[in-house]
C-alpha cells in the first residue's frame, strides 16, 4: 500500500511539473560533449558491433516482422508500447533522419518533430555512449541495414500517459547525469566493462530499482542503488552486486560464460535475460564479456582476477553432493520417505530426474534450484510460469544445444503447482513465502489470454 501511495503521489507531483514544463520549457537536445572531425569514419564492423552490444534487435524486431522493423509489443506499467521501425525506410522508418536527429533520440529521447519517446527506449543509458559509437551505429543503420516498409501500430496509452509533453518533466527528474562516459579508472579491462554495462548494454534498465516516478534509481556506478535489483513485468531482475547476489559467489569466468552462452555451472538464462544473450551478448567478443564480468565482480570493492578465457564447458554431468543446508531434504527424497509432504512427492514424480535430489541440477544443463533467484524471488509469476509452461535456453555459438524444459500445465492442477512451488521455495535451505492456488490460477489465465 505504501508503494502504491508513493506512486500516486509521485504521479500527482509529476502532473503538476509536466504542466509547468509544457508552458515554460521548450523541447531541447543536448549538445555533444565533443564534436567528431568532419572526416571521421567508423572502424570496419564497429556499427554492427554497437548494434549488438546495445541489444537493438530484441526490442525493434517483432516475431512476424523484418529485422529492426519494429512492431514488437513492450509491456509497461502504463500499458503496451509498440517499438518503432529503425530501418532506413524513408516513409515508416528513420531513412530521413540526420545524425543529429538520431542522436536526439538516443540521448534525449526526442524525435525530429519534437515528439518525446517513451522511456521504454533506454535513452537514460544510451546517453552514456561515446559519440563515436553513436555515429558508427547511425552509419550502419543507414548504409547496411535493409529498409523495411512497416507501418507500426501507434502507441495509445490511457490518460494521462498519452500526453507525451509530460515526459519533459520526467526528463527533468530522470536525466540527472549528462551525456558521455566517465570511467572509474580502476583498470582498462574494468573500465571497458563499465562502459558496456552502463551505456550500450543498459543493464540498469532492468537490474536497478525504479523510483516513484518510474525512472531508474541507479544509472551509473556512482549511484547507491546501481544494479541493486529490479522488477520487470512481474519478473525479478536480480541484483548484480551485494553479498546475496549470484555474482558474489560466481567467478569472473563463470559470469562471463553466463553472459556469452546463457549458461554456466550454476544457472541458465531465461525470460528477458535469455533474449539478451540470444540477440546481444553472445555476439560480443570473449574479451568484452570478461570485461563486463570483471567490472560487475569489482562493484563491491572485491579484488578482481581477470581470466584469459570464459569458464570451460562442463566435461561431464557430475551432480554435486548435497551441502549441509540441503542434507535433510536430499535424504528424504532419496529414501522416498512415506511421510514426505505433497510438494516433495510432486518433485519426486516430475522434477528429480533433471534437478536431482540435491536440488543442484547439472552444470550448464539443469540449473540449481537451491538458492535459485527465480525460485526464491519476491515475484512468484516466473516460477509458476516455468512450471506451467516450461522454459527454453536458446542455442548460442559456443553452446549450440538448445535446452528445453517441458511445461506441466496439463498435468498438474493449480493446487498441485502451488504445493510444488511452495515446497521448492522452502527446500535445501531456500527461504521464501508460500504460493497459493490463486496465484497459479492467475498466471494460468494470463497465459491463456495471450
Amino acid at each position: 500500500m505504501k508503494t502504491f501511495l508513493r506512486i500516486v503521489a509521485g504521479l500527482v507531483v509529476l502532473g503538476g511539473i509536466a504542466l509547468l514544463a509544457f508552458i515554460f520549457v521548450p523541447v531541447q537536445r543536448t549538445q555533444p560533449v565533443a564534436e567528431l572531425p568532419a572526416d571521421w569514419q567508423p572502424e570496419p564492423g564497429q556499427g554492427e558491433y554497437v548494434l549488438n552490444a546495445s541489444d537493438c534487435v530484441a526490442c525493434h524486431t517483432s516475431d512476424e516482422g523484418g529485422t529492426l522493423a519494429g512492431g514488437k509489443a513492450i509491456a509497461s506499467p502504463m500499458g503496451t508500447i509498440w517499438s518503432t521501425n529503425i530501418t532506413p525506410d524513408p516513409e515508416t522508418g528513420i531513412g530521413n533522419w540526420s545524425f543529429d536527429d538520431f542522436r536526439g533520440a538516443m540521448i534525449d529521447g526526442v524525435e525530429p518533430d519534437g515528439t518525446h519517446l517513451y522511456p521504454a527506449m533506454p535513452y537514460e543509458n544510451y546517453r552514456l555512449m561515446t559519440e563515436e559509437d553513436m555515429r558508427a551505429l547511425y552509419d550502419y543503420l543507414m548504409t547496411e541495414v535493409q529498409p523495411v516498409k512497416n507501418e507500426v501500430e501507434e502507441t495509445a496509452l490511457s490518460f494521462p500517459f498519452n500526453l507525451r509533453f509530460g515526459i519533459r518533466a520526467w526528463n527533468w527528474l530522470a536525466l540527472t547525469h549528462g551525456p558521455g562516459f566517465t570511467p572509474a579508472e580502476v583498470s582498462d579491462v574494468q573500465d571497458r566493462g563499465q562502459y558496456l554495462v552502463e551505456g550500450p548494454g543498459h543493464c540498469a534498465a532492468c537490474h536497478s530499482p525504479r523510483s516513484p516516478f518510474m525512472s531508474q534509481d541507479g544509472v551509473t556506478v556512482d549511484d547507491a542503488n546501481f544494479l541493486a535489483g529490479g522488477v520487470i513485468n512481474g519478473w525479478n531482475a536480480p541484483a548484480l552486486r551485494g553479498e546475496d547476489s549470484d555474482l558474489n559467489r560466481w567467478t569472473v569466468s563463470e559470469t562471463a560464460a553466463y553472459l556469452a552462452t546463457g549458461r554456466n555451472a550454476h544457472s541458465t538464462a531465461n525470460g528477458e535475460m535469455g533474449l539478451v544473450v540470444e540477440h546481444s551478448l553472445q555476439k560480443l567478443t570473449d574479451e568484452d564479456n570478461i570485461a563486463m564480468a570483471a567490472f560487475l565482480k569489482g562493484l563491491d570493492g572485491d579484488a578482481v582476477e581477470v581470466p584469459e578465457t570464459l569458464a570451460p564447458r562442463a566435461g561431464s554431468i557430475e551432480v554435486p553432493e548435497a551441502d549441509k543446508a540441503g542434507e535433510a531434504d536430499t535424504a528424504m527424497l532419496i529414501d522416498s520417505d512415506p511421510d514426505m509432504p505433497l510438494g516433495a512427492r510432486l518433485y519426486t514424480d516430475n522434477c528429480i530426474g533433471c534437478h536431482f535430489a540435491t536440488g543442484k541440477g547439472a552444470p550448464e544443463i539443469f540449473p540449481e534450484l537451491q538458492g535459485n533467484r527465480l525460485v526464491n524471488g519476491s515475484e512468484t509469476k516466473p516460477l509458476i510460469s516455468v512450471i506451467l509452461n516450461g522454459a527454453e535456453v536458446a542455442s548460442t555459438a559456443k553452446r549450440p544445444m538448445t535446452l528445453r524444459m517441458q511445461g506441466y500445465a496439463d498435468r498438474l492442477s493449480d493446487e498441485e503447482v502451488a504445493e510444488l512451488a511452495t515446497w521448492l521455495r522452502g527446500a535445501w535451505g531456500n527461504d521464501a513465502p508460500a504460493i497459493s492456488a490463486a496465484d497459479v490460477a492467475a498466471v494460468r489465465a494470463s497465459a491463456a489470454s495471450h
